[in-house]
């Protein structure tokens, strides 16, 4: 036994989630990061490949020339009035126009990342909690690396089990980026520290964002006077922070495409130090 291994009597000593002496060198993180984290370093040169977007939503138009191709199209429907979600795939499409809107933002930002779509809202927007609940778990045990809501429920009822839901996705290492609600109440996940939450800001770069040093909104993308995707092919103006995570979608599709090994926390401390109120704009 070597002199770093602890015997079997000192490791029952230790508390749960220890590290017995000499135990840093076994997750010592081999990956160096530069002496600055600049926005060259974190996704110069990427366009997604490789990274998977889910867009939890109201579905996506296929073949939308703002979209283009799309990897799956699954929907979520509740059975009668029970909390029993039926999963099948879909074949309608986008019932709304806001999945396609997302995906079009994403799909701008980071081109060559494959977008897959769950549809959770149906026509007028309308949705339910167990159908959000059934969506966002099989997006999560999916693994895939970002999932975009632009979405939210006010219902306090659904906020315990999507705060199991966001800290599973965030120990699995999927990023789930959140919208803030348009108006100033309480909704959820976006209020949990595990998601990356996102208001709107209303300069015009689609690759400006902020970070906000008072949360729970922890960051600013773009998302006033937004030209997006809408049904039939065609394109909007539109408002609303609906549109600015898209945007934050997009922007961690290209840094994870780059540097597939980091985690949620790692991820976070990238946009922080690439954020223009931070690093990216010097």
């Amino acid at each position: 036994m070597s002199q770093q291994e602890p015997t079997r009597e000192h490791a029952a000593s230790l508390p749960a989630w220890s590290l017995a002496a000499g135990g840093g060198d076994q997750i010592s993180i081999g990956d160096k990061w530069p002496e600055r984290v600049t926005r060259e370093w974190a996704w110069g040169g990427s366009t997604g490949k490789g990274v998977r977007v889910c867009i939890l939503d109201s579905g996506v138009e296929t073949g939308h020339p703002l979209v283009g191709d799309i990897d799956r199209a699954v929907a979520f429907n509740r059975l009668g009035d029970e909390d029993e979600i039926e999963l099948v795939e879909d074949t309608e499409g986008d019932l709304c126009g806001h999945g396609t809107a997302c995906a079009g933002i994403v799909r701008a930002l980071a081109p060559d990342c494959t977008l897959i779509s769950a549809r959770v809202l149906g026509a007028g927007f309308k949705g339910s909690g167990p159908v959000l609940l059934g969506g966002l778990r099989w997006a999560v045990e999916q693994g895939f690396d970002v999932i975009n809501m632009s979405l939210s429920t006010t219902k306090r009822q659904f906020a315990g089990l999507l705060h199991e839901l966001a800290d599973s996705a965030y120990f699995r290492n999927t990023v789930l980026v959140a919208s803030a609600h348009n108006m100033p109440v309480e909704s959820y996940p976006w209020r949990f520290s595990s998601v990356i939450s996102v208001g709107s800001h209303e300069e015009p770069e689609p690759d400006t964002f902020f970070y906000n040093p008072a949360p729970p909104v922890e960051f600013f993308a773009r998302g006033v006077g937004v030209e997006i995707a809408w049904l039939g092919g065609g394109k909007i103006l539109s408002t609303g922070n609906s549109f600015a995570t898209p945007h934050m979608s997009g922007i961690c599709a290209l840094i994870m495409a780059k540097h597939p090994e980091l985690t949620p926390f790692q991820l976070k401390n990238v946009l922080y130090l690439t954020a223009n109120n931070v690093g990216g704009g010097r």
